[in-house]
């Protein structure tokens, strides 16, 4: 067969994006086709840098060429990444491709420990994170991420106070932590915290993001409802560990985004402390929370179980000191990772496959 570009998009569009379930021409995923002899050159891309799948499509792309166009081409697929989105026309948040919750129903599951590590991973995959705290009452991420003594500078933009966001291990973040003393109290009313948490996403420079993650507060409250009544969310993260109270309070946070009056989609459940790993014996599994809980939830409400989270010592080491798990060695940075790439994943089927998420009107 001749070497010609048509005849490498014919064989390109042989190629299936396992999730998204079309071909890669279809999909508008294949660019910058060229020729020099003997060697075929080309760009894919991905829906995400946190793609788990992108060595399987290089190497189906070089097997698609080799069987239908010449078995002796040397094939360099270059693979690169432009997140989707379907928030091209927010008012809110225009250059931020996706906005995604994450909730618990109760306190104690870890909800924070995660948002910073999924954080800390998606952009260690090369994507532009954000993450804003939106637990008024009980901020951690100053301190997950060794910033607790920053302080955000403002600067003025058409006579417009706006904050720039404290920028650590690569992620912008934002926090009432950064705003009041570490020792004081946030005694405020509902409105107050949902005055704060209108700040952090309207005045704020958040710049270009592909994910913006928001750290909700436990429970379903004013805060959740301002959140979903001020911007279009892309989905929402279920985070719980695998005990019966956890799980009926999960279930809460997952039938709260699940009403249509609200009717943001979710994108995952995640199961912390999943088993207890001493360090000294690593393949040993103790789950003294219970077992398999987190997966029989999202079996119910037919949510993707997105993986589990071991508990070590190590993680809630990392979070006192300021750096997170994710960034270091392990079983621990292993399964988050693992994560972050499901829920890139994931955030990319929504977008396939569904319309936008719309701004919530009033709630009473």
């Amino acid at each position: 067969m001749a070497i010609t570009q048509d005849n490498i998009i014919k064989a390109l569009s042989k190629v299936q994006d396992p999730d998204l379930k079309k071909d890669l021409v279809t999909l508008n995923m294949i660019e910058d086709i060229s020729i020099d002899g003997n060697a075929i050159y080309f760009t894919v891309v991905l829906t995400t840098p946190a793609c788990p799948l992108k060595e399987l499509i290089k190497n189906d792309c070089i097997d698609a060429i080799h069987k239908y166009v010449d078995a002796d081409l040397q094939v360099f697929p270059n693979m690169t990444s432009n997140v989707t989105s379907t928030r091209s026309t927010a008012p809110l948040l225009p250059n931020v491709r996706n906005i995604i919750a994450i909730a618990s129903g109760k306190g104690g599951v870890g909800k924070s420990t995660v948002s910073a590590n999924l954080a800390v991973s998606l952009a260690q995959s090369g994507a532009k994170v954000g993450l804003i705290d939106a637990d008024i009452f009980g901020p951690s991420i100053p301190t997950m991420f060794n910033c607790e003594h920053e302080q955000p500078e403002v600067k003025e933009v058409n006579g417009k106070n706006i904050i720039i966001p404290i920028e650590q291990y690569g992620i912008k973040l934002i926090s009432i932590g950064f705003l009041t003393p570490p020792d004081n109290a946030v005694v405020w009313r509902g409105p107050m915290a949902s005055s704060a948490l209108k700040q952090f996403i309207g005045d704020t420079d958040w710049g270009e993001l592909d994910y913006l993650l928001i750290d909700l507060p436990p429970g379903t409250s004013d805060i959740h409802l301002t959140m979903v009544q001020t911007i279009p969310v892309t989905g929402a993260l279920i985070v719980t560990t695998p005990q019966k109270v956890a799980l009926a309070d999960a279930q809460k946070a997952v039938g709260m985004f699940k009403q249509p009056q609200i009717n943001v989609p979710i994108l995952g459940l995640v199961e912390n402390m999943a088993y207890f790993t001493p360090e000294e014996l690593p393949d040993n599994k103790y789950f003294i929370f219970g077992e398999g809980g987190g997966y029989k939830l999202s079996e119910k409400y037919n949510i993707p179980f997105l993986g589990q989270i071991p508990l070590v010592q190590s993680i809630r080491e990392s979070g006192d000191n300021g750096y997170p798990a994710s960034m270091k060695e392990g079983v621990t940075a292993d399964a988050f990772k693992d994560i972050s790439e499901k829920l890139a994943r994931q955030v990319a089927i929504r977008n396939a496959n569904m319309a936008g998420t719309t701004k919530v009107e009033m709630i009473n």
